[in-house]
């Protein structure tokens, strides 16, 4: 059981990320694990039964995705099921959706993978002629001085190295980034021929 294998590599040394990497998990779930006592554990697999009751009508539908892009995060899944499975977003919070989607990884044996991004160098380009996309995120204080996650999505044209860059504090949904696109070309004064994009998976 991935509870007890945490816990029993957590007291033999080893660092929350070492044992993420170990049993290709995320982190957060070696933290949230970790947090837990046995009692806790076994009120949390039993609220993963009611869990399931809300959303087994889609979980053919996310073992198919797991299976097809295993590095596809639980928040990504939580807006395809609202966008490309019905799902209203009052039936799961993004929470339930993490907890759900960990458990089906489980029992259907689908670790996160990471891929290794290929790096090298290309040949400079003219202007006008491309532009790149990338998604990111990461963790600032707001102005109560509480950590918040904050998602972006970032335009470059490759040639001037020009950026226009749009955050919001949850994952983007295709609305958010067709309409960033929109925004970009306004801002840039036009678009280029073509659009190269980091962590396509997203756009899928």
């Amino acid at each position: 059981m991935v509870y007890v294998d945490i816990h029993r590599l957590y007291r033999d040394g080893f660092s929350k990320s070492a044992i993420a990497a170990k049993l290709q998990i995320s982190r957060n779930r070696v933290i949230d694990y970790l947090k837990m006592d046995p009692d806790e554990f076994e009120a949390f697999l039993s609220s993963l039964h009611e869990r399931r009751k809300k959303l087994d009508p889609y979980q053919d539908q996310v073992v198919m995705w797991l299976n097809e892009h295993p590095d596809l995060s639980a928040a990504q899944i939580y807006d395809w099921l609202q966008e490309k499975a019905g799902m209203d977003g009052g039936d799961a919070s993004e929470n339930t959706v993490r907890n759900y989607v960990n458990d089906l990884r489980d029992r259907y044996s689908i670790p996160k993978v990471k891929h290794e991004r290929p790096y090298g160098s290309v040949e400079e380009l003219p202007m006008g002629q491309q532009g790149q996309v990338d998604f990111g995120q990461t963790v600032v204080n707001d102005q109560d001085g509480k950590r918040q996650r904050i998602f972006f999505i970032a335009f470059i044209l490759s040639c001037s190295r020009y950026k226009y860059i749009e955050c919001l504090d949850r994952p983007f949904r295709t609305e958010d980034v067709v309409h960033a696109h929109e925004r970009s070309f306004q801002y840039f004064e036009g678009m280029p021929k073509e659009i190269v994009y980091d962590q396509d998976a997203l756009l899928f």
